[in-house]
């Protein structure tokens, strides 16, 4: 009788849901199909969360890893995903802290899942670069057209979700929209609505050292690349996490696991985000990627917002074929430029890379030159002849803490806790970062040929020992 009532209890369970086969989880729970109700498949489904079918999770590298064709809709069912299993694992210990003022399990997974599902839902063609590239111009970014998405868009459906995949809500509780908005963007030092301090708390896991967006995109892109990274123990991570009154919290136990992601991470940006041949068709498309978008994208995003929805990197990518033959010189140059990057033929190519260590960072060391004041001194180095020559630097710098340890605030960042001592601390984390083998900064000058390799890497080498001694060769793409 026992196992009758408990097989009918799981048949219970399964109603209202579905599977998404993935290949980095090997399935995907969504709510999906109830009656008078909406569900995360209905959010799914909406043109906004299906255009990011077609906006690419890797820019440039997708060129460099002939794999990795994956894009953002695969990262946000991802997201949601790892950000369901944390809330399990969490929700325990938000109670002991807020008790009655915390809303059911079912609506703080929800609020968790829907975030990650939306936290990318603002992204333009070509995602990161657009931001950088682009929509500075307007001062804002995708996160913010995430949020105006978000509360334009999609809150109709978000408000009738009565249910997580465990459970329904509180017979009260309704997805607030604006709390969705909230997480999925850092939060600014003057803010307008004043939230709960549990939400404060669920933000911490949007923007720490380790968030539910980057656990994904970390073992997805290498999965996607092809790239082995190593072990990613993020179960473990996920064990020793906690929430204590003073925030988001990692036993000392799951330190190695911290280490072990970090690393993973690193790598990644070291040896694909930041790839010689990705950076340098990064270069060629920073020479016609602005004037692009002032063709294809001539109106504020947040002003006319369903204008926006047809912006992805198809409609770029299809735009631009088409320009070869345009009746306007404007377009038919960049069409032809764009004729280059498509079909991989690279402008520039890698002469000399530098690398600066954590090390040196600890020490003190100013790393983030600017690209020109290098350029500047390498041309005081080189042969009168050659005081012309075309050459580009590049400063690519990835620290694999969002936040500096030794300069940062105490407020919202990670907290470790001695299950010896029962004392709560930042002191191990900072230990840790010491011993992180970390290149943190990767100084490169592109050239359209090989031919002066010697000169320019001669003239960069001595351009940047009045920086110290730094390890530094010569490299080809």
């Amino acid at each position: 009788m026992k196992k009758g009532l408990r097989d009918m209890k799981e048949a219970e369970n399964t109603q209202g849901t579905g599977l998404i086969a993935d290949p980095v989880y090997h399935y995907i729970v969504m709510t999906d199909r109830i009656e008078g109700e909406e569900t995360e498949r209905g959010v799914i489904d909406t043109p906004w969360v299906q255009r990011l079918r077609r906006i690419f999770q890797l820019q440039s590298a997708r060129w460099v890893f002939p794999t990795a064709e994956h894009t953002r809709f695969q990262h946000s069912l991802g997201t949601m995903h790892v950000a369901g299993t944390f809330s399990e694992q969490l929700y325990p210990f938000l109670f002991k802290i807020f008790k009655a003022d915390l809303p059911s399990f079912p609506y703080v997974e929800e609020l968790l899942r829907l975030a990650g599902l939306l936290h990318d839902i603002g992204h333009g063609p070509f995602c990161h670069f657009f931001d950088d590239q682009y929509l500075f111009r307007f001062k804002t970014n995708h996160e913010e057209i995430g949020q105006h998405l978000i509360r334009e868009k999609i809150s109709p459906l978000l408000k009738g979700i009565r249910r997580s995949p465990h459970g329904l809500f509180k017979k009260a509780e309704v997805i607030d929209p604006e709390q969705v908005a909230f997480l999925i963007k850092r939060p600014q030092k003057k803010e307008g609505r004043k939230h709960p301090r549990w939400l404060d708390f669920l933000q911490q896991l949007f923007r720490g050292i380790f968030t539910f967006d980057n656990i994904d995109y970390v073992l997805r892109d290498a999965y996607m690349t092809g790239v082995s990274i190593g072990p990613v123990d993020w179960r473990r991570l996920l064990y020793y996490t906690s929430f204590r009154q003073e925030g988001l919290t990692l036993d000392k136990r799951g330190m190695d696991a911290l280490a072990m992601f970090l690393n993973a991470r690193l790598y990644l940006y070291s040896n694909v985000y930041y790839h010689r041949t990705t950076r340098s068709i990064d270069l060629q498309l920073q020479e016609i990627f602005k004037e692009t978008m002032e063709i294809l994208c001539p109106f504020h995003p947040l002003e006319e917002i369903d204008r926006y929805l047809s912006l992805t990197d198809w409609f770029v990518m299809e735009k631009v074929s088409e320009w070869k033959g345009s009746l306007s010189p404007r377009e038919r140059q960049l069409g032809e430029k764009w004729a280059e990057v498509l079909l991989r033929k690279l402008k520039w190519s890698s002469v000399f890379e530098e690398k600066l260590t954590l090390r040196e960072m600890e020490m003190g060391r100013p790393i983030f030159l600017k690209p020109e004041e290098v350029k500047q001194r390498i041309k005081a180095f080189l042969p009168k002849r050659l005081k012309e020559l075309e050459f580009h630097v590049d400063m690519a710098h990835h620290d694999p803490r969002p936040l500096n340890p030794w300069h940062e605030s105490k407020e919202g960042t990670l907290l470790i806790f001695d299950p010896g001592s029962k004392r709560i601390s930042r002191e191990p984390l900072k230990r840790l970062f010491q011993y992180i083998p970390a290149k943190v900064a990767i100084c490169r000058v592109y050239a359209p040929t090989h031919r002066f390799d010697k000169e320019l890497g001669r003239a960069a080498r001595r351009a940047l020992t009045l920086e110290g001694n730094l390890e530094s060769f010569e490299t080809n793409v």
